[in-house]
């Protein structure tokens, strides 16, 4: 049976190759005579996976030896109150909203400190992002968020703000849900990233948290104890039982992102060049289409999430009843925003975004 492409902004599609092994080991891990969801999350076999887990991300984003890598559980929007009862001190944040996904994050601090839109896109109906030279940053903020990639909207930070040179001494949290191990991370301008794992990392039910050592210790009176990051890294993420069989998928989609090649190029930066080339692709042809047409700025177009619209909304449902007969599933738009929306996540192969130019273009021709 051909497998469909499947154009799910989350969870998402995962490497086929991963999925495969995943079913060759569901009820014996390595001879170990149990599946990976039965094991004891203290034993052996699992301290194994975890810790090859960890190593691996660490050495696939280059993340420094200061920072801790967490496996948490609750997804991006759990951190969205874990990173202000931890790292606010009940005082006062910045936050730049270019999104849904922002605007949640700043709602959400604002029940435990006090949340200040630095910026804000709103206006452009989040098709743009503000230049930072015009955020509004508090001298106090205890720290900046953003959002990297706005998964309904659509819009990527394509470099990380240095907000020293912006006159903030305040550490930069990015939720990198969407785009994580998309792309490389300049950590010199990072405090703390999150992401929930549906998207690039594996299926739901993981956290992944990436924070600088000296943000930990200032957790409120308030947090709970298994949301505290210096008792979860004390604890090797295991305060409580972890999401075992989550961290497990995550740790194969690490060594297959591992083995990806693109000349010189390998892991990460392998992945990015194909994702460069994938969103390209649909863009060139959006670009150049009269019956379609993407409404984020040039500057700020992510490579994961392309929202789309047709220029007659009435065929809306013909055009994606055809793409699901040719197996191009899950192109319905986000309710907030309509239109259509591919996800060009790393299990996305390029033959998959191909066969979406192909088939839109043949679309149009019948609407003619």
């Amino acid at each position: 049976m051909t497998r469909p492409f499947n154009f799910s902004a989350g969870p998402a599609a995962m490497p086929l190759e991963v999925l495969q092994q995943a079913a060759a080991e569901m009820t014996n891990w390595n001879g170990s005579g149990v599946g990976v969801m039965e094991m004891s999350h203290r034993g052996k076999e699992f301290i194994s996976i975890y810790e090859q887990a960890e190593a691996d991300v660490r050495e696939l984003l280059a993340v420094p030896a200061n920072f801790k890598i967490l496996f948490m559980q609750g997804g991006g929007l759990a951190e969205n109150a874990i990173v202000p009862l931890n790292l606010s001190r009940g005082q006062s944040i910045d936050v730049v909203i270019t999104g849904s996904w922002s605007e949640k994050s700043y709602l959400e601090a604002g029940k435990y400190c006090t949340a200040h839109v630095a910026a804000s896109s709103a206006d452009s109906h989040f098709t743009s992002l503000p230049a930072a030279e015009q955020w509004q940053l508090s001298h106090d903020a205890q720290y900046v968020h953003i959002c990297t990639n706005e998964t309904i909207h659509g819009v990527e930070f394509h470099t990380l703000p240095d907000l020293q040179a912006l006159g903030s001494e305040a550490p930069l949290v990015i939720d990198f849900s969407s785009h994580v191990l998309s792309r490389t991370v300049d950590w010199s301008k990072v405090g703390l990233a999150f992401g929930g794992a549906q998207k690039n990392i594996g299926p739901a039910g993981v956290t992944l948290v990436i924070v600088r050592e000296d943000l930990m210790g200032h957790a409120l009176r308030s947090c709970p104890s298994a949301f505290d990051y210096q008792v979860v890294a004390a604890h090797g993420s295991m305060y409580n039982t972890p999401p075992t069989y989550s961290i497990y998928m995550a740790g194969l989609t690490f060594q297959w992102l591992k083995r990806q090649k693109q000349g010189e190029l390998s892991g990460v930066a392998a992945m990015e060049h194909q994702n460069i080339a994938k969103a390209k692709l649909l863009y060139d042809f959006l670009d150049n289409a009269s019956f379609y047409s993407n409404k984020v700025a040039h500057d700020c177009r992510s490579r994961m999430n392309v929202p789309f619209f047709l220029a007659d909304e009435s065929r809306n449902d013909a055009f994606l009843a055809g793409a699901k007969a040719l197996g191009l599933l899950q192109l319905k738009g986000h309710k907030s925003v309509g239109g259509m929306r591919a996800s060009l996540y790393n299990a996305m192969p390029i033959a998959g975004v191909q066969a979406l130019v192909d088939y839109m273009q043949a679309f149009e021709k019948t609407q003619a």
